[in-house]
């Protein structure tokens, strides 16, 4: 078993072409391509999440003030917090690969992936939280928490799972994303000459973080200073 040291990898020759391009600045420019297309296509995804909810917000306004007010946004700030860190280190992971240091790059895609893991389990206890009292779209829903606003509120919820439920989906798939990363690292996969990969996986991560940018104060902080408005 290989430690996570910091010494340098060997800079040779970089590795062979794929036999379907010309060179590998053409393999290069083709995979990150491919990348930034897919990132387009997930920006329409989520366009339409957001959209909906700032429709749905804008009729019911005072009911998306008291739900949201029964979130946690401590919690949400810490995954914020986690997630901005998680960016740094990413970025600290492929600038490791850029300048040949082996160990910076092997244990930033392993911070990466604490950190990652951590946001899941804040959003687990999260969602226990909304479970118990009872806040999960269904018949079990507590109407009545809400006075009349009870159906309207329903409605931020379902929001609400909706749009975090798929970010954290896109966190557990950036986490397997992250594995493979670090299983390649470990086999001198990346180097100074040849580092594509980490860096599109990195732009990947960078964009799931960015979600959650806008997620926390459209979803945490619209009711976090609501009081009253369910009497």
């Amino acid at each position: 078993m290989t430690p996570l040291s910091d010494h340098v990898l060997p800079a040779g020759v970089p590795p062979p072409t794929a036999h379907h391009f010309i060179d590998l600045h053409q393999q290069e420019e083709a995979e990150k391509l491919g990348m930034w297309t897919f990132l387009i296509t997930e920006v329409m995804f989520f366009g339409a999440l957001f959209t909906a909810y700032v429709v749905y917000r804008n009729m019911y306004p005072e009911a998306f003030m008291l739900a949201s007010s029964k979130l946690d946004w401590k919690l949400g700030g810490l995954n914020t917090l986690v997630l901005i860190v998680s960016s740094l280190t990413m970025a600290m992971a492929i600038r490791g690969a850029q300048t040949a240091k082996r160990g910076v790059m092997l244990w930033n895609i392993v911070f990466t992936m604490i950190l990652g893991a951590v946001f899941l389990v804040v959003k687990y206890f999260e969602y226990m939280s909304k479970w118990e009292h009872h806040l999960m779209p269904g018949p079990s829903f507590d109407v009545e928490a809400f006075g009349a606003w009870g159906p309207q509120a329903r409605i931020f919820f379902s929001i609400y799972f909706a749009m975090t439920g798929l970010h954290a989906f896109h966190m557990v798939v950036g986490l397997g994303i992250m594995t493979w990363v670090f299983l390649k690292a470990r086999k001198g996969h990346f180097t100074p000459q040849r580092y594509v990969g980490i860096e599109i996986s990195g732009l990947y991560w960078h964009f799931v973080d960015l979600v959650w940018i806008f997620l926390f104060p459209m979803l945490y902080l619209l009711g976090a200073h609501t009081t009253g408005l369910g009497h």
